[in-house]
């Protein structure tokens, strides 16, 4: 696959209202091109979560556009971004949100099944499988550890094959070693596939993993490069 993923173009997020409105995105540019990995770094509210819940349809932009692979989800309905979400992205949340009362097989497949797939759980167990969670697929999640909920979450994100997987903190609630375990597997489920990997995350060692790493400073974009360095203060106005 080649092309453009992500556009966006003068993206702005406000949130709240009156006195309590924040300008969380400040008029951003970005794409992102197919295959690339990118990582979103910056201090704490500097915008970097809310840009990827707008890159997942999870967030509604105040003004701006974006594009998923050239379709601009901004302009559309709730159904038809549940569509796209259910075809082209594939999102992995720092708190697993697994289903409690639903197998590590069924938290996989009900969404393929949701989607139309035939085959839904024949290829839910072959995601878990390519996770290493062969031998798990009839645990609930209260059964699994962090480490293994989190590739569970992994496999229900990519079994639709989507064109973007978005992984907001994913490692942040574990443990060192399967935190790495579960940065290796992303990076390489996304080499693999060709898939675009964009990941919001604090640490350094895995944000410098990506081909690109993305510095948000106040809702802007400070630098865009193979640094996690904070920048210079931007002047005022930029």
């Amino acid at each position: 696959m080649t092309g453009t993923v992500i556009l966006c173009e003068d993206l702005h997020i406000r949130l709240g209202t009156g006195a309590s409105e924040v300008h969380v995105l400040r008029g951003l540019d970005l794409a992102v091109q197919a295959g690339e990995s990118l990582s979103l770094v910056g201090p704490s509210g500097s915008g970097k979560s809310t840009l990827l819940m707008a890159l997942a349809g999870l967030e509604r932009p105040s003004a701006g556009r974006i594009a998923i692979q050239g379709t601009e989800i901004t302009r559309l309905g709730e159904d038809d971004l549940a569509r796209i979400r259910g075809r082209a992205i594939g999102v992995v949340f720092q708190s697993f949100h697994l289903i409690p009362n639903m197998t590590a097989l069924e938290n996989v497949a009900v969404p393929l099944e949701l989607a139309g797939e035939a085959d839904a759980f024949k290829r839910a167990e072959e995601e878990l499988r390519d996770v290493g969670l062969g031998d798990r697929v009839g645990h609930y999640p209260a059964e699994l550890s962090g480490g293994e909920q989190q590739r569970v979450a992994i496999a229900r994100a990519l079994a639709p094959r989507p064109a973007l997987l978005l992984a907001d903190e994913p490692t942040g609630n574990l443990d060192s070693a399967n935190g790495a375990m579960i940065a290796d597997l992303l990076f390489e489920a996304s080499g693999k596939r060709s898939t675009t990997l964009v990941l919001v995350t604090h640490d350094r060692t895995l944000a410098e993993r990506a081909n690109r790493v993305v510095r948000l400073e106040s809702g802007r974009i400070v630098a865009d490069g193979g640094s996690t360095q904070p920048s210079p203060e931007p002047a005022m106005g930029v």
